[in-house]
């Protein structure tokens, strides 16, 4: 069961980090469009049409597409001084304490992709868009649509962070991983033998 569902991290994993390049994309795609409209606007005066609009268009694609990444990899905006704290002194209460929040944030995520699965439906059914007729106008449903997977994929890594048991890692400012303060103290013992033994 165990190795099922760490399969199924992984390819959830896999699917997260293409959905982050596929941001990264759009991001380098809006860099092109907003410094068009900028030289286009000063030089020529004749600014890119739309630009407004594909900008709020971009940047719900661009958050809900790299979303999933944040969260594989816990890179989620939170204060973790006071779970850093219990981590060194208290590891068994920390990890409780990552696994009641990530399943809160299961919780949340699934509210959220059921909340807006029937926006989706009614948006791709009415063909409703936003914009102004005749400059800029782009279909809502694939924005509803891109929202929805993310939710969905948010709730997956979360419940498997919730199941699967809790690798025991601490990562320093650097982002270098280094393995538990146990860990770190039975390495240093064996260097401090293997130093005497050479005096």
């Amino acid at each position: 069961m165990i190795s099922l569902l760490r399969k199924i991290e992984r390819l959830g994993s896999r699917v997260a980090t293409l959905a982050n390049a596929i941001g990264t994309l759009v991001v380098l795609a809006l860099v092109v469009v907003v410094n068009y409209d900028v030289v286009a606007r000063g030089l020529f005066n004749k600014p890119f049409h739309g630009a407004v609009e594909l900008v709020q268009f971009s940047m719900v694609l661009i958050v809900f597409l790299q979303l999933p990444d944040v969260v594989r990899v816990n890179r989620l905006t939170r204060s973790d001084g006071f779970l850093s704290i219990m981590g060194d002194r208290w590891p068994s209460v920390s990890t409780y304490l990552n696994k009641v929040i990530n399943f809160v944030a299961f919780v949340f995520m699934v509210l959220i992709a059921i909340a807006i699965w029937p926006e989706f439906l009614d948006m791709f059914e009415t063909r409703d868009y936003f914009g102004v007729p005749g400059v800029f106008t782009a279909p809502w449903w694939p924005i509803k649509l891109v929202i929805f997977l993310s939710a969905t994929l948010c709730s997956l890594l979360f419940a498997l962070k919730v199941v699967l048991p809790q690798v025991d890692q601490h990562v320093d400012q650097n982002g270098d991983s280094k393995g538990s303060p146990a860990d770190n103290n039975n390495e240093q013992g064996d260097r401090d033998v293997a130093k005497s033994g050479v005096a």
